[in-house]
């Protein structure tokens, strides 16, 4: 204790008897392994910024911590009363949004870790959706649910049956650490280097027991990839800690600040990790993002931007110093190929598990009813493992599946509408929430995507893949950037419209889309994107893939191609 400082309490200064006594105290406390640091309402890591200096919503978290605000929520369900605009920001802390003026009610946002579900939460979140709420559910981009159109008369009722079948809602939205991402096919897949599912799962229930993580500048992902069949696009994460293999041992390399909303990819920052102590180095690495990251202007706040002031060296002292060793420094470029595209998991593969088989589903744009949750379950249970897994791509895996029930399985699948044949086109179409549900986005992006979904499959005989991003504004859900072709919701003398972009890509095929059209009212983007596709089938060299052509083209000449009627 020799190194803290005793502050003063209420301006007043303690005097050398009072400061003796209390360091005495807090040394004694500490010998004996306890700790204050959950009793506060303030996380210990605080920001080095001035607190008149900080924003309100900075403000508001210093006046009452948003985990603390609960009885303002149960006293909004005595009267069915919306919140005001304090309390829509605080309740995001429970996982709750408030969809006004879109719809006067809440969306609700889960905690998943790895996106693995039990057959029995299934079933009561489908319950759970039938009776509290409209019953629309929709796999997100971070393989989570999200449950929208709950009156504030049942949010108490609707948490208390999430947290009642071990899920959780906490840290859901806000300056938090969204759902801990991993690689869907975790443990079964015959070519990953490591298991990812346990460290998203250590590192999912350090941040829901430790307030501490609970008072961050801004929101913070973060995803482990263990290398195989499908990637977690760890690379688009604040942190992304991905396996690699060094001789006969693997390790993880840390990529930092990627936030394609932003335009950034996750950089390597240069060290090797054991596996044993990548929990500890990247929660070290979120406690100096607390301490450092700005709190004056939340547009820039997130990682990308402290590592705009601040260098990867001095980002890594930090982090030593807290963690009390230093890391395995390194510049020799060691490397293991990724999946490269978003398709790979739709359709029916051998485990590392002899005799067993994973069977991965597509949701076309997220998009899944609380009867398909509860026939989950089922196939779940009666052929499986009793688990369902969910895709940062929207779509699902049921793994596990015995040989002999391979055929079943499938079948039923496909008969409750949920195709297990991967296309070149649909199952890389994913989609952000839209205007339907969404204050902030300019147009009805799920809707346009099944849209163009339908007008495209058979128009256009792709034979790749092309993944197709909808999003409905700049914050960029559904990462257009990253899209093969990307659409970016904006208003058109008043109605949907949308910017599209060119030839974004990920893992070894990184790239940021370009913008190559602007402002293309929603009811013609259909035609032109088979304009776009066509151009492409016409002009590519032998294989050559969409991203590569569109890459090797300047704007002017992709549009007089994609433009082109022959």
């Amino acid at each position: 204790m020799s190194n803290r400082t005793i502050p003063g309490l209420e301006g007043q200064q303690f005097n050398g008897e009072q400061t003796q006594y209390l360091e005495g105290f807090f040394a004694g406390v500490a010998q004996r392994g306890f700790s204050f640091a959950d009793l506060g309402p303030v996380a210990p890591a605080q920001s080095r910024a001035n607190l008149e200096d900080q924003t309100a919503e900075e403000r508001m978290k210093r006046e009452e911590h948003p985990l603390d605000s609960y009885y303002r929520l149960a006293e909004n369900a005595l009267h069915n009363a919306a919140p005001d605009k304090e309390d829509t920001f605080r309740f995001k802390w429970n996982g709750l949004f408030f969809l006004t003026p879109v719809k006067d009610a809440y969306m609700a946002r889960l905690r998943i870790p790895g996106g693995v579900l039990k057959s029995y939460q299934l079933r009561e979140l489908a319950k759970a959706a039938k009776e509290l709420t409209s019953g629309y559910i929709q796999i997100t981009t971070r393989a989570n649910l999200q449950i929208r159109l709950i009156q504030p008369k049942d949010a108490p009722e609707f948490l208390s049956r999430i947290q009642g079948c071990g899920l959780h809602t906490r840290g859901a939205g806000a300056d938090n650490i969204r759902n801990i991402t991993c690689n869907p096919t975790a443990g079964v897949d015959a070519k990953e280097l490591i298991d990812t599912l346990p460290f998203a799962r250590e590192i999912g229930h350090q941040i829901l027991n430790n307030r501490e993580f609970y008072n961050l500048p801004r929101k913070f992902n973060i995803a482990f990839d263990g290398g195989g069949l499908v990637g977690s696009v760890e690379d688009t994460n604040d942190l992304g800690a991905r396996a690699v293999k060094v001789g006969d041992e693997v390790f993880f390399r840390i990529a930092v600040g990627g936030a394609t909303g932003h335009k950034s990819f996750a950089r390597d920052i240069g060290v090797l990790v054991e596996p044993a102590k990548i929990v500890a180095v990247l929660l070290a690495m979120v406690r100096v993002y607390i301490a450092n990251g700005d709190r004056t202007d939340r547009k820039r706040a997130r990682l990308k931007h402290l590592l705009e002031k601040m260098s990867f060296e001095e980002y890594l002292a930090e982090t030593e110093t807290l963690l009390g060793w230093k890391l395995n420094r390194t510049t020799d470029g060691v490397d293991t190929p990724r999946a490269e595209f978003a398709h790979s998991h739709v359709g029916v593969y051998p485990q590392k598990q002899d005799g067993l088989h994973y069977i991965g589903a597509g949701v076309p744009v997220g998009q899944i009813t609380a009867k398909q949750l509860e026939r989950l379950a089922d196939l779940s249970d009666h052929f499986g493992s009793g688990e369902v897994r969910l895709t940062v791509w929207q779509n699902l895996i049921l793994p596990n599946i015995p040989t002999a029930f391979v055929q079943t399985v499938s079948k039923s699948l496909v008969q409750m509408g949920l195709p297990i044949k991967s296309s070149p086109l649909s199952t890389g179409v994913i989609a952000c929430t839209g205007s339907r549900y969404c204050k902030f986005a300019q147009a009805d992006t799920k809707g346009a995507a099944l849209a163009l979904i339908k007008h495209l499959e058979k128009r256009v005989p792709l034979d790749q893949p092309v993944n197709i991003h909808f999003t409905g504004c700049p914050n960029s859900c559904a990462q257009h950037y990253m899209g093969d072709i990307g659409l970016l919701g904006t208003k058109v003398r008043g109605e949907d419209g949308y910017h599209i972009f060119l030839g974004g890509g990920f893992g070894s095929n990184q790239a940021l889309g370009r913008q190559v059209f602007s402002g293309i009212p929603a009811e013609e983007v259909p035609q032109l994107i088979e304009k776009v596709l066509k151009g492409y089938l016409r002009r590519r060299e032998g294989t050559e893939s969409f991203q590569n052509f569109a890459n090797r083209h300047d704007l002017n000449t992709l549009q007089a191609i994609f433009t082109n009627d022959e």
